[in-house]
């Protein structure tokens, strides 16, 4: 039974290869900037608009009203990265139900890379926010003595991302090709139905964890602007 996609091989030269989690990778790309491209060449403010730019709006309002929820402000700052990293795994896994499709975020290595992103993600951000020294300060607080388990610590959070996400896909595969072997006529439905709702939580629980950790590096400067506000 394959349960992650690298192991399908469409072809190969030396070490090099194209998987189905690279070229799938590649397809959920294209498709999300095609529609991106095609909903925004027919933007309107009239009253009447398009499904496309309703659908879009609506995305794109719930997508922000969390981000602000979680307490990254300006919002417009983090809404790029946190809603692509949101749609780019969202889709995949909805696509999933297609017969024949095999969803990249099945592999670890594109749950890798992903965690990877925030990783990078979270110093930028919060260099940019508190500055280099009062960003590394905090790895040796409260005490000097706290520095390799706080580096532990940030380690630790970027693996646990990555095996969190390839877990939850790879087993949901799993227990569906188990029940659909042991009663193909009665689960099928069930387990699409399964599979799109355990896709969407997957896809929240990482965009909501990832707002999280950028939230945590930008906090003091927004603590800091709050007392000047106060004053």
């Amino acid at each position: 039974m394959e349960i992650t996609p690298d192991v399908f091989i469409y072809w190969q030269s030396g070490f090099v290869k194209l998987n189905a989690t690279i070229a799938v990778t590649w397809f959920n790309m294209l498709l999300l900037g095609g529609v991106s491209v095609f909903v925004t060449m027919r933007l309107t403010s009239d009253e009447n608009l398009g499904r496309g730019q309703n659908l879009m709006e609506v995305i794109v309002g719930n997508i922000r009203n969390q981000i602000g929820d979680m307490g990254l402000k300006p919002v417009d700052e983090f809404l790029p990265f946190i809603g692509t990293l949101f749609l780019f795994i969202l889709v995949p896994n909805l696509l999933a139900v297609v017969p024949g499709y095999r969803a990249p975020t099945g592999s670890l290595s594109t749950a890798t890379a992903l965690a990877i992103c925030v990783f990078v993600a979270v110093p930028v951000w919060g260099i940019r926010r508190r500055g280099l020294l009062g960003y590394l300060k905090q790895y040796i607080q409260p005490t000097p003595f706290m520095l390799p388990f706080n580096i532990m610590g940030e380690l630790s959070r970027t693996l646990a991302l990555a095996v969190r996400l390839f877990g939850n896909i790879m087993s949901g595969a799993m227990i569906a090709a188990i029940l659909l072997s042991l009663a193909p006529l009665f689960f099928p439905v069930l387990m699409n139905i399964l599979g799109l709702i355990t896709g969407v939580i997957q896809a929240y629980i990482f965009a909501v964890l990832a707002a999280v950790y950028l939230a945590a590096a930008a906090k003091i400067q927004q603590e800091n602007e709050e007392k000047i506000d106060q004053q």
